[in-house]
Parts: C-alpha cells; structure tokens; sequence
C-alpha cells in the first residue's frame, strides 16, 4: 500500500496537483501545497459544494477564522478532552494511541484514565508494533496552539479551529441579526 501511495503522490506531483510543503528545505511532514492543477481542482470542488449546501433561501454562508479564542475552546471542552494518551516506539519514534496498543493487544480500556492504561502497559509488558520498547504515556493535545501578537504569553494564546462547526455557533447570533432570520 505504502507503494501505491508513493506512486499517486509523484504522478500528483509530476502533474503539478500537489507538492510537498517547504519540500526545497527538505519538506514539512503531514502539510502540502496545491500546485496550478491542485489549486484550481480544489476551487471546483469548493464552488461545487457551495451551490450544493446554499441553495436554499433558509441556509446562509459563513467562513469563520481558523483562529479562534481560547474560551471558545474551553467552554466547548475541547481543551480539557480534546487530547489523547500517546506511547512512542524508543527505536522508530513512530507515535500510537496507548489505548488503540492495549485494545490491539486484547485489552478493555473502557472507563479506563491515562494512568490505568499505563499500568496495564508495563504490567504487560507491551511493546511497539516493531517489537520495540515503549515510552511512558503522555497526553498529546490534538488543537494546534499558538500565540497572537508580539508577545507569547497566557494572554496571547489562541487555537487553530479542530472542527469547522465551532464557528457557526459562535456567530449564531451575528448571521441571525444581520440576515434578518427568525
């Protein structure tokens, strides 16, 4: 499978659909950029789902900031659950779920906090899908946190939206007010 993928991602980029980002500089794992043919590929697929989801006169448009205050984030509960417990392979660095590694290896994890999972894995003595060690278990946030502004302290923190609807909630309000919808 890894060869197939391999192969679709030089045809795209032989074809001028998508290159990997900052790939001049030895690339940034996981970020790509649209290429002439990708760029105008995406711009169908975004006009075609726009006439697809606004055609009724009761539906409006939104296009929220992909940053967002950290109190929307709160209230929501995206930043006190919003994370998932990780292991790493000491060896290959790969980075897996401790719970999908306790699950895969015949354990039930429901009900289960962070601490109980660890005990299980090194009771067990689990290892990495390579055979390998394991770290200990650590919460990785799955929001991407950054700072606004000059200065990168509490109050400048903010984070990149994990999931579009957030932003029709909290312009609910502001689209009702100003569309004049009942």
């Amino acid at each position: 499978m890894a060869d197939v993928m391999d192969e679709i991602v030089s045809l795209c980029k032989r074809r001028g659909f998508v290159f990997q980002s900052s790939e001049i500089y030895g690339g940034l794992s996981g970020c790509w950029d649209y290429g002439p043919l990708g760029v105008q590929v995406l711009r169908n697929v975004k006009e075609a789902w726009w006439r697809a989801m606004t055609f009724r006169e009761d539906i409006e448009g939104l296009d929220a900031s992909i940053l967002m205050h950290p109190r929307v984030w709160e209230a929501s509960g995206h930043v006190a659950g919003f994370s998932d417990p990780l292991v790493e392979d000491k060896v290959t660095h790969e980075r897996f779920r401790l719970d999908h590694i306790l699950e895969d290896n015949g354990h039930d994890v429901t009900g289960l906090n962070m601490e109980q999972m660890a005990e299980l894995l090194a009771e067990h003595n689990i290892k990495s899908t390579k055979g390998n060690e394991l770290t200990a278990p650590r919460q990785f946030n799955l929001m991407f946190k950054t700072h606004v502004g000059p200065v990168e302290d509490a109050a400048s923190v903010a984070y990149l939206r994990p999931e579009t609807a957030q932003g029709i909630f909290v312009n609910f309000a502001n689209v009702q007010a100003a569309m004049r919808k009942k």
